[in-house]
């Protein structure tokens, strides 16, 4: 099975990265969690993004983020732990064709092999728009997730 896995993951990581969806718009600011003597510290930074396909929708979602040398290179493993708040932000459009399920946000947590992910879910019968954020990883998943909802209301005096 380690040949199979070693076999896959280029190719696994060929196709994550080409249709990656949009990234964070803007760190809103980070906290310090753990002090490392060398390297960057262990923080949970905030990160904003809009939901690309439906106007009037944003989101934010916090990371723990690991430090030390490894975290300071880029070459550390973040852990699953992050929590994710979207709302309505101003008048909400929908497309006439919105996919059933649609990842909206993608960050890596690892070099290569683990993501967040956030996608977009319609409960049509609530009429409400549902967000869930999941820790990814490309051979095993993780369970780590955390769920937003924005009920579509009118906005303003409309």
């Amino acid at each position: 099975m380690p040949l199979l896995r070693r076999l896959l993951a280029p190719l696994a990581a060929a196709l994550l990265f080409a249709a990656l969806p949009a990234a964070a718009d803007e760190e809103i600011g980070c906290v310090t969690t753990a002090w490392k003597l060398i390297g960057a510290n262990h923080r949970v930074c905030v990160y904003a993004f809009d939901d690309p396909r439906i106007p009037g929708v944003t989101c934010h979602i916090s990371q723990a983020r690991t430090g030390g040398v490894k975290g300071s290179f880029g070459l550390a493993q973040d852990p699953s732990e992050f929590s994710l708040a979207c709302r309505q932000i101003g008048p909400i459009t929908l497309p006439a064709k919105l996919p059933e399920n649609e990842v909206i946000f993608s960050e890596d947590t690892s070099l290569i092999f683990k993501e967040t992910r956030v996608s977009r879910f319609m409960d049509t019968k609530r009429n409400v728009l549902v967000y869930l954020a999941l820790s990814r990883k490309l051979i095993e998943g993780a369970p780590a997730n955390a769920i937003s909802t924005v009920p579509i209301q009118p906005w303003g005096g409309k």
